[in-house]
């Protein structure tokens, strides 16, 4: 085991980014975000990788900017919040894809006072959804069968249409059926589990638990892809 916990100082450090968010504060500082918060998470990833192997062989699992962790430096291109630095960072695992808004993926995310992980979609497309949302027609005991392994600890977040898509709908299936996007999560603010080795045991379970979620999503990747077969 490599990952020993992340430090105060590398929350601290997170915490005064969102203040001091110049490039010249970024550069006389920069040795606290590789020591207190790269390289933990480089560690996590690498702890992580034989329990993620085991539910998808596929995944990118190498612990590289880019790959498994997300950047520091903000694309301020397209955006009116032209903040250089996040005041947050995350792993996902994932298989490669061009357009990997719209496919799933597993994450872990830590901010100066909270932490959150779980599955789902950055940006689901409309496609995709559709895919779903037939699957959820056709086969809805398959469906509610697989959707309980995202009870407690987790939630279902994700912006919903304003009218169901489908009147007289079974409750528990309509809760994802009318959404446009969709995550399952777990968030806290008891950081204290982020300063130990026991965030990895606590990241294994969780994400072992929403394994037949993803593999339900990889089905409807598949059918995306292949539509005829």
């Amino acid at each position: 085991m490599q990952f020993n916990g992340f430090s105060q100082r590398g929350l601290t450090f997170l915490q005064d980014v969102r203040i001091q968010n110049r490039k010249d504060w970024f550069d006389d500082h920069r040795h606290i975000y590789d020591d207190e918060i790269l390289t933990p998470f480089r560690a996590l990833v690498t702890d992580l990788t034989q329990c993620m192997m085991l539910i998808d062989p596929e995944f990118e699992t190498r612990p590289a900017i880019g790959k498994t962790l997300s950047r520091i430096h903000r694309d301020t291109r397209f955006s009116h919040d032209k903040s250089r630095y996040r005041s947050h960072m995350w792993l996902t695992f994932k298989r490669h894809s061009k357009d990997w808004k719209d496919a799933p993926v597993y994450f872990f995310e830590i901010a100066p006072d909270f932490y959150r992980y779980g599955l789902g979609y950055y940006s689901a497309s409309r496609q995709t959804m559709d895919v779903l949302r037939l699957l959820m027609r056709t086969e809805p005991k398959d469906f509610l069968a697989v959707a309980k392994c995202s009870k407690s600890p987790f939630e279902l977040v994700g912006e919903s249409y304003k009218r169901p898509l489908i009147k007289e709908q079974d409750a528990n299936i309509a809760n994802w059926y009318n959404r446009k996007s969709f995550a399952v999560m777990h968030t806290s603010q008891e950081m204290e589990m982020v300063f130990n080795n026991g965030l990895v045991s606590q990241l294994e379970k969780g994400f072992k638990q929403l394994a037949p979620l993803y593999h339900y999503l990889m089905r409807a990747e598949m059918i995306k892809r292949n539509p005829e077969e």
